[in-house]
């Protein structure tokens, strides 16, 4: 899964997206902070390959995207848009393929402007970037070549407050970062920064209104960030070997940016930073079980303003949640199976 697969819809509920064989399925609460209901297949019985990308609008509708096979040895991206958690999402809509067709060229990223368009990245078979997008009065603009070369399988997209779309790739030995010079423009290619990135880890987050932070392990194992403009700082170890959740929230009254992974240990780690204040130092804090190799970490933050961990073990579906308790610091309610 590529993006926050734990979102608030704009009725205040929780839903969790998962890849399951060749479906999608989702969970949502019943209510804000209530039970769970049993989990759906979104968008209708087509069938799709296991990849997913997730992205989340400002009017709180969700986008997916995914692979859905063809012809032999052929597929397409396909595009669903859930408007709330308990309504059933739009059936998978065909949005093309970056080289007209072919096979699966990478795993997509999607994320929504301003205007509430999504724009949908995936790497192209010439190891660049192609970009599929929404127009604001209904269906699809034409595929568009954003240059790139040697880009890796993971792609980090990200709205800035601004509302504009940036999106983040490492290639080997470095980063590179595209960004909208205004609302609906083309993402342009702004600069290359020289990093040992390891492959799988990107994460990116809207920090300010003027920058996206950039989160990535290095080869070393170290977890850095980078904003576009200055350099790569290192934040703390990896806890673990994927990559990291991260959402603003605050805490004690403090803008705050809060950073989750699975840790070596298989259990929840968890840090807390002043937000674009990488100097002040963070450190892990370990929570919850053991968990299987496999399980991914998310946040989000509740129509109460609490923060939200969830993990998702693919292999056996098992969703553990917990919450920050209504006390100072970062102390979390015990986590439960939903």
């Amino acid at each position: 899964m590529n993006g926050d697969w734990l979102l608030r819809g704009r009725d205040g509920r929780l839903s969790v997206y998962l890849p399951a064989g060749d479906a999608v399925l989702c969970r949502a609460e019943r209510g804000p902070g209530g039970s769970w209901e049993p989990a759906r297949r979104v968008g209708g019985d087509q069938k799709l390959q296991p990849v997913l990308a997730v992205g989340q609008g400002a009017d709180g509708y969700s986008h997916l995207v995914s692979w859905r096979p063809t012809a032999s040895g052929e597929c397409a991206l396909v595009h669903s848009t859930h408007f709330r958690p308990r309504l059933a999402a739009l059936d998978w809509l065909s949005i093309g393929h970056p080289n007209k067709k072919g096979a699966r060229t990478g795993t997509p990223a999607v994320a929504v402007d301003a205007q509430g368009r999504a724009h949908v990245f995936v790497r192209n078979k010439g190891g660049g970037v192609s970009m599929v997008a929404q127009k604001e009065k209904g269906g699809w603009d034409p595929w568009r070549d954003l240059k790139g070369s040697g880009v890796q399988e993971d792609l980090a997209a990200v709205t800035g407050e601004s509302g504009r779309v940036e999106l983040y790739a490492a290639v080997p030995g470095g980063i590179l970062h595209w960004r909208q010079e205004k609302p609906g423009a083309q993402p342009v290619l702004e600069g290359t920064i020289e990093a040992p990135v390891r492959p799988g880890t990107l994460r990116a987050l809207a920090t300010s209104p003027e920058s996206t932070t950039l989160f990535f392990a290095d080869t070393s194992g170290d977890l850095c960030a980078w904003r576009p403009g200055a350099k790569p700082v290192t934040l703390l170890a990896s806890a673990g070997p994927g990559p990291v959740s991260a959402v603003r929230c605050e805490l004690d009254g403090h803008d705050c940016t809060l950073i989750a992974q699975r840790s070596a240990s298989g259990r929840v780690a968890f840090a807390a930073y002043p937000t674009e204040q990488e100097s002040a130092g963070a450190w892990w804090t370990e929570s919850g079980p053991q968990l299987p190799a496999d399980a991914e970490v998310c946040l989000a933050v509740d129509e109460d303003d609490r923060v939200v961990a969830a993990t998702l073990s693919p292999s056996n579906g098992q969703l553990l949640l917990t919450r920050r308790k209504a006390e100072p610091g970062l102390a979390l309610e015990a986590w439960r199976q939903v």
